[in-house]
């Protein structure tokens, strides 16, 4: 049987918790109310919660007393919420959706769990920071996050309405089940893409789209983490990543980063990886005058009002390279890395604004002197522009190759 979860501190959300719960079941669905209470103090009792905190609390990795045997509430709230996220991921198979109320400390506790969710999975967090910086709590993931408009301190007449209506939605996704789309399922490919690749991108999509189902993310960091996450989750069959821009961010401070675990997914499952230098030209920074100090002087296009280009050095070029490379000799599946010789972009070709040719000449020399080259992993070079259309066409016969599509 599945059950929608709600989830809180029932110690100090409990009447929040109940009505949420109330509004579930007067939906005709099965809910179960999930305390992930911190306090000791504070405990409820099976007849008030479906699942109370001392049994979530059990299921961290050094059992309850890691979040019941300490006086710090920041790192009893942070052992909870790995407790919570390690009881989902036992249990996700009976969650049908879940609900989270709450603050900071709740939103903190509840999303980690969220998160070991399957996307499509319906969720919705309603919680006083859903109008901040949210990136911290959803991630790469479909998470509906609602503004509770007042704090989550007892039911009144705001409260009522924006918690009922996140119960509703809750309740919608669930009754009502999207229509089949009466096509047949095809193997999923993950791309990523930027609006400088973009023709690239879009000539490999329209060569897959007969025999994959092509899923494309752009790549602005979360791109990157969503498109391995599902590389984790075992739903592609393979992954063109032709825009590897993130790692420009990451390694000069950029605001598009996917973090240090970029490219681990791909080492991890062993999926066929097709690669190459997409954008690798640029560093991403928000408004011109946002940019930091240390910046202002650099070669700088103003994409649009909000994001700003930075155009990358040889020294950075190089250490871009490297860290690629690196990271594919981590990878013992089947991978081919493609270098664009002519440009990595759109703005990298000649005549255009962040051409370079010795820039790019870095970074194609530290990629093939640090990439240990095995039958199995392959650094390709190709006298073409990353959009001109012969490039594409390789691209494809590649992953068709390494796919056994052809």
């Amino acid at each position: 049987m599945s059950y929608a979860y709600v989830v809180g501190t029932y110690d100090t959300k409990g009447d929040e918790l109940r009505y949420v719960k109330k509004i579930l079941a007067s939906a005709g669905l099965a809910a179960r109310l999930i305390d992930v209470s911190t306090k000791a103090s504070a405990q409820s009792r099976d007849v008030d919660v479906d699942v109370s905190a001392r049994t979530i609390a059990t299921y961290h990795p050094e059992g309850a007393n890691a979040i019941y045997g300490v006086t710090d509430r920041g790192e009893a709230v942070a052992a909870m919420a790995i407790a919570f996220q390690m009881y989902v991921r036992q249990h996700k198979d009976e969650v049908s959706g879940l609900i989270g109320i709450g603050g900071s400390g709740n939103t903190a506790l509840v999303a980690p769990g969220m998160r070991e969710l399957p996307i499509g999975t319906p969720k919705f967090m309603v919680s006083t920071v859903a109008s901040g910086n949210i990136a911290p709590y959803v991630g790469p993931n479909d998470i509906a996050m609602i503004y509770s408009v007042v704090d989550v301190a007892g039911l009144n007449s705001i409260s009522r309405k924006v918690l009922g209506n996140a119960a509703n939605a809750l309740a919608g996704t669930l009754r009502f089940p999207l229509p089949d789309a009466g096509e047949r399922e095809l193997p999923a490919v993950g791309l990523t893409m930027f609006g400088v690749t973009t023709p690239c991108v879009d000539h490999i999509v329209d060569k897959l789209k007969d025999r994959h189902e092509c899923f494309v993310f752009h790549a602005t960091g979360v791109g990157g983490q969503t498109m391995e996450k599902l590389v984790d989750s075992g739903r592609l069959v393979g992954v063109i990543d032709v825009t590897t821009t993130e790692v420009a961010d990451l390694l000069m401070g950029g605001v598009m980063s996917a973090g240090e675990g970029r490219l681990d997914a791909i080492a991890r499952t062993r999926i066929p990886y097709v690669g190459s230098c997409g954008a690798l030209d640029m560093v991403n920074f928000g408004a011109m005058e946002d940019v930091p100090a240390q910046y202002k002087q650099r070669k700088l296009l103003a994409h649009n009002p909000q994001v700003t280009l930075m155009r990358t050095t040889q020294d950075e070029n190089r250490r871009m390279g490297e860290w690629i490379a690196k990271k594919l000799n981590a990878c013992e599946g089947e991978v081919r890395f493609f270098i664009p010789l002519k440009g990595v972009s759109m703005l990298d070709v000649e005549g255009q604004m962040f051409h370079d040719p010795e820039a790019d000449a870095a970074l194609f020399a530290a990629l093939e002197a640090t990439l240990v080259q095995t039958p199995r992993r392959q650094l390709i070079k190709l006298p073409y522009a990353i959009n001109d259309g012969a490039f594409a066409e390789a691209l494809v016969q590649s992953f068709n190759e390494i796919t056994g599509a052809q």
